[in-house]
């Protein structure tokens, strides 16, 4: 069988997850739900690091020829990349492939780091303005993106995925600046309004799910209240207001880009990558 064909394998789409967030899990199931709608596997489960379903259980109840492992975090980093592939017997990035008595199991890359993330980002900056014109839908040439993350100083790739979105976008030269901001590393998300030279701002979060940081940290890292945030999200309305005026500037705020349709394609385009490349190293261990 064709590595193309992957009507014989079960996907896995791997998530954080959190006790403390319910909406954490959501882009897992949506994504899984879209993936099972196509027909394309043989089955698709859903699976976590930190609740249930855990990763360890849902792979022990899989029985199939093959099994891909699809991470769906942000970026490459510590969880992704080191802890979670050690504890499944994965060397990331060397050894992605694991044979057990059954079973051939697939670590993919993550998704957050697939340079198609570059459509996913575009896709919420276009909507958030479609959708939200007022006064009037300004020109991108006009308008400064910033794409808001978390970043760590406990791994230097974690913002890797962001700055190589940042390359990709500004060299497209659809808008009038393009800049990352993080919430723990510099430049900080509440330095965005020294850095535009703009009157106009989209902030899309390069997060995987809309939970804390992304429904109350940055809104106020933005300059909301946090108190008019915490009304807002208890009365069940967005954090943010599009657009809000801010410093003088126009400020629209987008969903985390996790929750975007065209994720499960480039959970799909992993897939595929990570079924090639342990097609090929099969055959020149032949």
């Amino acid at each position: 069988m064709n590595a193309e064909d992957l009507s014989d394998a079960v996907l896995v789409v791997l998530g954080h997850g959190t006790e403390l967030n319910a909406g954490s899990a959501a882009p897992v199931f949506q994504h899984a739900a879209e993936l099972r709608r196509r027909g394309i596997f043989a089955g698709v489960r859903e699976a976590f690091w930190k609740q249930e379903p855990q990763i360890k259980k849902v792979l022990a109840e899989i029985q199939a020829p093959r099994i891909f492992i699809a991470p769906l975090f942000i970026s490459e980093g510590y969880f992704a990349t080191e802890i979670i592939p050690k504890e499944l017997g994965f060397s990331f990035p060397d050894n992605l492939k694991l044979k057990t008595q059954n079973s051939e199991l697939v670590y993919c890359r993550p998704v957050g780091s697939h340079d198609s993330m570059t459509g996913v980002i575009l896709a919420r900056a276009k909507e958030v303005i479609e959708k939200y014109p007022f006064p009037r839908a300004p020109k991108q040439t006009e308008t400064t993106l910033f794409i808001a993350g978390h970043g760590t100083e406990k791994n230097e790739k974690s913002r890797r995925a962001i700055e190589r979105q940042v390359e990709l976008i500004a060299g497209m030269k659809i808008y009038a600046a393009v800049h990352a901001i993080f919430l723990e590393e510099s430049p900080r998300i509440d330095e965005c309004h020294s850095l535009a030279q703009t009157k106009n701002m989209i902030v899309v979060p390069f997060f995987i799910s809309d939970g804390l940081h992304t429904q109350e940290d940055i809104p106020v890292l933005l300059g909301e209240a946090k108190r008019a945030v915490e009304e807002r999200l208890a009365a069940g309305q967005p954090a943010w207001r599009n657009p809000t005026e801010k410093n003088g500037r126009l400020v629209w705020y987008t969903p985390a880009v996790g929750t975007e349709p065209h994720i499960a394609d480039v959970i799909l385009e992993r897939v595929r990558a990570a079924a090639k490349n342990s097609s090929s190293s099969s055959s020149s261990s032949a």
